[in-house]
């Protein structure tokens, strides 16, 4: 998920340096919002095995 953030964001950034804002508006909160849930995701996996590994060993 974060590849895909990453490949919006130079999208945004390509489409901003030839002056399409609308697009390159677009594709900056497509690339925001796919960045905070891969956060949000690598956060719940990050808690639920800290406390799946205490409970197995």
């Amino acid at each position: 998920m974060i590849k895909w953030a990453l490949i919006f964001f130079v999208i945004s950034l390509v489409a901003g340096f030839f002056g399409f804002s609308g697009v390159a508006s677009g594709a900056k909160s497509i690339s925001k919002a796919l960045f905070y849930i891969a956060l949000v995701i690598f956060l719940i996996v990050l808690v639920f095995g800290v406390f799946l590994g205490v409970l197995v060993f």
